[in-house]
């Protein structure tokens, strides 16, 4: 099983720059400062997770206290004099135990915390720069030079690794050293005696990484494999020999580990043990179903595997293999899940565009928390508290990985452009790779995006100051103003509505149930119907969602509603106590004084730009136009908004829409359909667009 495959045509994807763009050396210096840049950034990320782990509280190095009792049946703990543990438990193994005593005793406490911080630090990045090395041919020169550093760059930000270094530093138990092995034995050492000894050494650590040695049998490395499983059992029986009470715990008592290191059934274990747990499973039917769903997965896994390295794409075959094992371990915890960034190895997708989606996935996955992949809502509750393990199952058993021999693994189905349209400023030039796409985008690549948009969105608009005092000064300022300009309407409207029972109703429904609904059918029809103008509605709908944020930080602003002594009534929440307002589950989570500009105003005057402008009939067009209309009345009526935050929202989406002209030309692109009986992309003319490029070129 070799690492690489025959160098057998030229690299997939477009070269380093378009032909003539610019000279070799000038290409050669942009690549040069991006991949100088990539490092810095992962030095910088490796620096910080250091910071975070030296300033986790942590208790004493368990250098050796005698006074330490040993229960090798106390329930969910295996003590281990002399051994590093957290500080009650030691999650892994007794000859992980053995291995580690050693180094201990090379540093006083202190000094050691800093040398095991970079230790493990210095372990991720190497499994970065093994794992880069390990791509299949043909490799396009860019990729080959810029995937160390932001491979590097991604695993210190992973969640694996940032698990390890929340739990302090007696915890930080070299998370990635498993996985370097392993890669060594597969990339590294040619030989396969010694390399079926680090797998070996690899499995003692982490008894499930023993499944590589069928892969290694499988795969014709059959002196590896035999070597992997002597030196795994050498090293249990040494673990049996030195520490028999505790192989005992280990083994035996708590079933090779299972519930070391913390609870079963807690969201740390990310294996298919732990989720059955967690769905309330339990007793001889849960181990019985656990079983057989994990033969189930070891059979699909390792066949997928071994067809991946006998096709010469080693790194996504051990990929594979972890994620299967980790699957399949009694316990898999977050930290042992690196396996999963590094599926993104494989390939997906005959279109260009699909391409991205797979490592999109696995990278959100495996950096962000599953709350900000899927919103608190108990239906998906068993989807999001097993994100990693479901990454995990998709890569080993579900993606349809390209092989090498496809005709699209070097030249997937090219994304359509439309030709570029100059701007209306002409002095501004229009951003290179900012091109207008005439195909509609890959949906989960929309989906997953839009969620995680809205995600980070809700967390910067909730961390927006929020001072009472400095909210309700600006409030005064706005009232002021509209007071000045003969505006400030709030109050009459706002008593009016309240006095009028049915149009509080409809004020309160029509506030509360058209702000996200409106705004996502739109874009769902436009996906669906015109992917050329669905890109350009929802660019200028981000960028105006930024800008507000924006304002967020800059200006807190309390609404009408919590102006104290002016009289307003909150016909949506009801009578508040100013001082600590109540919202029900909208209290924790957002800010209330993130009122300028109103997005509730903005989003709805974004959906009666894009009804006006692309709707067909005159009826929609009008519904359209009515809908920011009603919004703002809504706003106002409900003591949600002052006028002037109407104002600011207007402004923001009209400078979102300005930004997309600016940056990529005006909404009508000019495409140039080949002659009618002319082949596609046939005599220079440009390949035909379709129905996305008609949709883009008509007003």
């Amino acid at each position: 099983m070799s690492a690489r495959g025959p160098a057998d045509g030229p690299a997939d994807g477009p070269a380093d720059g378009p032909a003539g763009a610019a000279s070799p050396a000038a290409a050669d210096a942009r690549l040069a400062a991006g991949r100088l840049l990539l490092w810095a950034l992962a030095g910088v990320l490796a620096l910080r997770q250091a910071a975070a782990v030296l300033r986790t509280p942590s208790g004493p190095w368990p250098l050796g206290s005698p006074s330490i009792p040993y229960d090798p049946y106390a329930p969910h703990a295996l003590f281990i004099p002399h051994a590093l543990h957290d500080p009650d438990r030691f999650p892994g193994t007794p000859f992980a135990a053995l291995v580690l005593k050693p180094f201990l005793g090379l540093a006083p406490p202190p000094s050691l915390g800093v040398l095991w911080t970079c230790a493990s630090l210095l372990t991720v990045a190497a499994v970065g720069l093994v794992a880069a090395r390990g791509l299949p041919d043909p490799v396009p020169r860019r990729t080959a030079l810029l995937a160390a550093p932001a491979l590097v760059g991604l695993m210190m930000v992973s969640l694996p690794v940032r698990e390890a270094a929340a739990s302090g530093r007696s915890a930080f138990v070299l998370p990635a050293l498993p996985v370097l092995l392993v890669l060594l034995a597969l990339f590294r050492v040619p030989a396969d005696r010694p390399a079926g000894f680090l797998v070996g050494l690899a499995a003692a650590l982490q008894p499930a990484l023993l499944l590589f040695a069928p892969l290694l049998w499988r795969t014709g490395r059959r002196p590896a494999a035999g070597a992997a499983a002597a030196t795994f059992a050498a090293a249990t029986a040494l673990s049996w020999a030195a520490l028999p009470r505790d192989s005992w715990a280990y083994w035996a008592h708590h079933l090779a580990g299972s519930g070391l290191g913390g609870a079963p059934d807690a969201l740390a274990n990310q294996s298919v043990h732990g989720a059955l747990l967690r769905l309330g499973l339990s007793g001889p039917g849960e181990v019985v179903l656990y079983a057989a769903l994990a033969a189930a997965i070891v059979w699909a896994g390792l066949r997928r595997a071994v067809r991946y390295a006998r096709d010469g794409q080693v790194l996504l075959a051990a990929a594979v293999t972890g994620c299967v094992a980790v699957a399949v371990a009694p316990t898999g915890w977050r930290h042992q899940l690196l396996w999963v960034l590094l599926a993104v190895a494989g390939r997906v997708g005959a279109r260009a565009a699909d391409r991205r989606v797979w490592p999109v996935a696995v990278v959100l996955a495996t950096t962000l928390p599953s709350a900000v992949l899927l919103p608190n809502m108990a239906a998906l509750a068993p989807v999001r508290d097993n994100v990693l393990l479901l990454a995990a199952l998709a890569a080993a058993c579900a993606v349809p990985f390209l092989p090498r021999s496809s005709p699209y693994w070097r030249a997937p189905v090219p994304t359509e452009y439309g030709r570029p349209a100059a701007a209306r400023w002409s002095r501004i030039p229009l951003l290179p790779f900012w091109r207008r796409v005439l195909t509609r985008p890959n949906l989960l690549l929309e989906l997953l995006l839009i969620r995680v948009g809205y995600s980070v969105y809700s967390h910067i608009r909730a961390a927006a100051p929020a001072s009472r005092s400095v909210a309700e000064d600006n409030g005064g300022q706005i009232h002021a103003v509209e007071r000045a300009l003969g505006i400030d309407i709030e109050h009459a409207v706002n008593q009016a509505v309240v006095a009028t029972p049915w149009l509080e109703g409809f004020f309160n429904f029509y506030y509360t149930s058209f702000h996200f609904v409106v705004p996502l059918s739109i874009l769902g029809v436009l996906y669906w119907r015109r992917p050329g103008d669905y890109r350009w509605a929802r660019a200028s709908l981000g960028l105006a969602t930024v800008l507000a944020l924006a304002g967020f930080w800059l200006y807190p602003l309390a609404p009408p509603r919590l102006m104290p002594g002016m009289g307003f009534v909150d016909t949506v929440h009801g009578p508040q106590d100013l001082a600590n307002p109540q919202y029900g589950a909208m209290t924790a989570i957002s800010n209330q004084y993130a009122a300028m500009p109103s997005l509730h105003f903005g989003w709805s005057l974004w959906c009666g730009i894009v009804v006006v402008v692309l709707a067909p009939r005159a009826w929609q067009k009008l519904l359209g136009a009515l809908h920011p209309l009603i919004t703002v009345c809504a706003i106002v009526a409900t003591a949600n908004h002052w006028v002037l935050d109407a104002v600011g929202g207007a402004a923001v989406v009209g400078a979102g829409f300005g930004l997309v002209h600016v940056l990529s030309g005006p909404r009508r692109l000019r495409v140039r359909l080949p002659a009618q009986g002319a082949p596609p992309g046939g005599g220079g003319a440009e390949p035909a667009a379709g129905a996305g490029a008609r949709a883009a070129a008509r007003p």
